[in-house]
């Protein structure tokens, strides 16, 4: 299991380290990125966009997990589990490039998208517990 698992973490590297560093190149940030941008009655749509994303991965990733089987082991399940992270990391890259093509001065939102992804690194005890919850 612990080389399936090392399989899926590579996965997770390679997506948050190009999606930070094609989010820097493209969006080559400066001070003014860093401060919370002007909400006004156009620009509010684009606040839509993390949250969807944040959602919308949330809930596919659900979705995906309750094709576990109760009756297998959670190393048996694990590329249910590989599918579902990668839809989940998937449509948060997504979301994260539409923001900063869209509306770049939303920089700060798409940094907070990139450490949501980080943060969701797959560990043994994550993949086991999640897996485990699944079949409740």
């Amino acid at each position: 299991m612990k080389e399936k698992i090392r399989t899926l973490q590579t996965i997770h590297l390679a997506i948050c380290a190009g999606l930070s560093i094609a989010y820097f190149v493209i969006g080559q940030p400066y001070e003014g990125h860093l401060k919370m941008p002007i909400l006004d009655s156009s620009s509010i749509v684009y606040l839509i966009i993390p949250i969807a994303g944040f959602i919308a991965s949330s809930y596919m990733f659900k979705l995906q997990l309750k094709k576990v089987d109760r009756d297998l082991k959670p190393e048996e399940n694990l590329p249910i589990y590989q599918t579902a992270s990668i839809i989940r990391w998937g449509i948060l890259e997504l979301a994260t490039f539409v923001l900063l093509f869209l509306r770049p001065d939303f920089f700060l939102f798409g940094i907070v998208l990139i450490v949501y992804l980080i943060s969701l690194r797959p560990t043994e005890e994550k993949i086991t517990n999640d897996i485990k919850s699944a079949t409740r």
